[in-house]
């Protein structure tokens, strides 16, 4: 039977014991590219909550590296007023996350550059 690529070569030979879903969801989160990934994820869900539903259809939170907030705002107009919030801004999205996680708030215009990456 096929099987994929460096399949026999695993260095942690797998048990056949089960093993709870908490434990394997764990070692999960503790993952850089996964734990990084669930602030931004809470933050865009509640994102209108958080700053209001004007604001919120005009900007939303467009990665979160280092402490930094990056909030892409859809023009010119929504961005002054974003850069006009943003400690605000920062208080409730360090609050929405359990404190102690976002130093600043970084302001853009446009759309973030993931999106631009996905329209080439």
């Amino acid at each position: 039977m096929p099987h994929s690529k460096g399949f026999g070569r695993r260095k942690d030979r797998r048990g056949t014991d089960p093993v709870a879903i908490g434990s394997v969801l764990d070692e999960l989160l503790e993952q850089d590219e996964l734990s990084r990934g669930i602030p931004i994820a809470t933050l865009m869900r509640r994102w209108p909550e958080l700053v209001g539903e004007r604001l919120g259809s005009a900007t939303r939170p467009a990665a979160l590296e280092g402490g930094i907030l990056t909030v892409s705002a859809s023009d010119g107009p929504w961005g002054a007023q974003a850069r006009y919030l943003t400690e605000e801004i920062r208080t409730r999205a360090d609050e929405a996350l359990g404190g102690g996680v976002i130093r600043a708030v970084r302001v853009v215009v446009g759309p973030p550059a993931s999106e631009t990456r996905n329209r080439r």
